[in-house]
């Protein structure tokens, strides 16, 4: 039985430092984390109201897609992406989601596409509600279960991979001053257009949609950073 207890131990640990990285990642898309800044892990493990072993296993997580570099005896960095890398992010998911987006409209059936709309109203719903944490869950939830509709298992990581690395800055701001809602309901235009089994008007949309993020990323570098409600800590659940 102590195997079975020490093996429920490590699930319940692996399950925090799952928790406290999404907290992270959220911050970070947020702007709540800032780029250049230093952090130390017992300091977000204090905010996040837990020790500071889960944080440093998260931040590592984090340091390995790139987000953060560790900065000797005194944290981790978050780290800065240039105009120039954003641009490339924005071209590399342009060469892979639109044509697949296409494809998918025409190979998925609608009963598929519509199991995603409760996802898609979530989206703009989050958007309307100032809730950003929620926003931006339910987007990365529906752009990779869309995406995964291809059947391409490797697509769906190097995109996933692609949107922690191209990171909104701001989004606090562009939230406060009303500009998410219309990026959020595109999400709703897509879903019918790929119904529809019009698949160039959902590429064309999937285009304009990705245009229109990268416009956000350009916009937030020059609003204020604020926090969302909650602060670091309302990204964790359960803990």
């Amino acid at each position: 039985m102590g195997d079975l207890k020490q093996h429920s131990l490590i699930k319940a640990q692996e399950r925090l430092r799952d928790q406290v990285g999404h907290a992270l990642r959220a911050a970070l898309i947020a702007g709540e984390l800032r780029p250049g800044s230093v952090y130390s892990a017992p300091g977000l493990a204090a905010e996040l109201g837990v020790s500071a072993t889960p944080v440093r296993e998260a931040m590592l997580d984090l340091a390995r897609e790139g987000l953060v570099e560790p900065v000797r005896n005194k944290g981790f960095r978050i780290t800065e992406v240039s105009e120039r890398d954003l641009d490339q992010y924005t071209e590399l998911r342009t060469m892979i989601e639109v044509p697949t987006i296409g494809r998918i409209a025409k190979i998925a059936t609608a009963e598929q596409l519509e199991e995603l709309r409760p996802i898609a109203e979530e989206i703009v719903t989050s958007a309307r509600e100032h809730n950003l944490i929620g926003y931006l869950e339910a987007d990365r939830r529906f752009h990779l279960s869309l995406l995964a509709l291809a059947g391409n298992d490797r697509l769906v990581e190097t995109v996933g991979d692609l949107r922690k690395r191209s990171r909104l800055y701001g989004l606090t701001g562009l939230d406060e001053a009303g500009k998410l809602v219309s990026s959020a309901e595109e999400h709703i235009e897509l879903l019918d257009l790929m119904i529809a089994g019009d698949a160039e008007a959902a590429e064309a949309c999937m285009t304009r949609h990705l245009g229109h993020v990268r416009s956000l990323w350009a916009q937030g570098r020059d609003e204020p950073v604020g926090r969302t409600p909650g602060g670091l800590g309302s990204g964790i659940q359960g803990v």
